[in-house]
């Protein structure tokens, strides 16, 4: 998508809320590699989603800042609540004071950590798995979370098209290119996901449990 499309784009949907603008500018001025905060466009989709499918547990693999989390939490029912994971203990001030600036923290449980490590224990099935964590380690995620997502329920990926690495002719020669093709393999062959992926910034798939 162009950069002159995209803005076209967000002029012609709904206002990006002033938290969430306040949350971007504070991530781009102040955190390494703003590029993985979600963004409006992402963020919006996700609301929109979670308002249609009306999920009670959500698993987030990668809080990084918080912007995806407070979009899915703002989507969900007053009883909903989200369990989610973020390995750099660095950012945990930020994502706590933007969480609180949002109202939400009966919706929200952060974990800092590895999500290896804390999803077995996380004592829960979920509705929506949203993964968006390490690249390297997303089938290791899909192999974690899959048997905690209930039938019927949804498996989001982000970063599944990788800049159009995925689609190159040439073997990756870098394990988080390997990872993501990895990852699209075992979810195209698993019988049990319908599955569709839509280009959306850089790549979102989308897979239901039907059994």
């Amino acid at each position: 998508m162009t950069t002159h499309l995209e803005q076209y784009i967000l002029d012609h949907i709904d206002e990006q809320p002033s938290l969430l603008k306040e949350l971007e500018r504070y991530t781009n001025l102040n955190v390494l590699r703003p590029r993985m905060l979600s963004g409006h466009l992402q963020g919006s989709f996700l609301t929109m989603l979670c308002k249609m499918i009306n999920p009670k547990t959500i698993l987030e693999i990668g809080t990084f800042t918080g912007y995806s989390t407070i979009c899915m939490a703002w989507g969900i029912k007053q009883e909903g609540h989200i369990h989610t994971i973020e390995i750099n203990d660095e950012l945990e001030n930020v994502i706590v004071k933007f969480i609180k600036k949002s109202n939400l923290t009966n919706r929200i449980t952060l974990h800092i950590g590895s999500a290896i490590d804390i999803i077995p224990k996380i004592d829960k099935f979920f509705d929506l798995i949203f993964i968006d964590g390490d690249k390297r380690e997303y089938p290791k995620y899909l192999e974690l979370s899959l048997p905690k997502l209930k039938v019927n329920g949804y498996i989001l990926a982000d970063n599944t098209l990788w800049d159009g690495k995925v689609a190159e002719k040439n073997m990756p020669d870098d394990l988080y290119t390997k990872g993501i093709m990895d990852f699209n393999e075992i979810v195209k062959n698993n019988e049990s996901l319908e599955k569709v992926i839509l280009p959306l910034r850089d790549g979102l798939t989308i897979a239901k449990k039907i059994y």
